[in-house]
């Protein structure tokens, strides 16, 4: 019997879950990638380049992102009042509706899956899956030197 690697498995499992949250999306001629972007913008505005690392997103895909969420109009930049060589992103009222609307989704499934394990699972699951994040960076220093 073939045995799955982690990553695998994971790789698998994220393919899953986020094909449930890009059809749910789509219902709303959007993608999961819009839907966490509005669950970390802050109601105080948040830097372009902070959101990029929050998202795991390289920089010119963000700025894609962006430009697409601000066509839609879900997102206004406004210069940063205290760096002027950067500009902060916040939701418009039509944002703020779509984010609300995302963060309900993620809970209602986070809360079906919590609802399926006990919680030890969900502790182990979590501890588990910091471990991998943790080595994983760790991993990637010690393959790039």
């Amino acid at each position: 019997m073939k045995k799955n690697t982690l990553d695998a498995v994971l790789r698998s499992t994220w393919n899953s879950v986020s094909k449930m949250y890009n059809r749910e999306a789509l219902k709303f001629d959007s993608t999961m990638a819009t839907g966490f972007a509005l669950l970390n913008i802050d109601s105080e505005g948040t830097p372009s380049t902070a959101l990029g690392p929050k998202l795991g997103m390289e920089s010119t895909s963000l700025s894609r992102l962006l430009k697409s969420m601000e066509e839609k109009k879900l997102i206004i930049r406004k210069p940063n009042p205290n760096d002027g060589r950067s500009v902060l992103i916040f939701l418009t009222q039509f944002g703020k509706e779509k984010r609300d609307y995302s963060r309900s989704v993620v809970l209602n499934f986070n809360n079906h899956i919590e609802s399926q394990l006990d919680n030890k699972q969900v502790m182990h699951f979590l501890q588990v899956a910091e471990c991998i994040k943790k080595e994983s960076k760790k991993f990637e220093n010690y393959i790039i030197n």
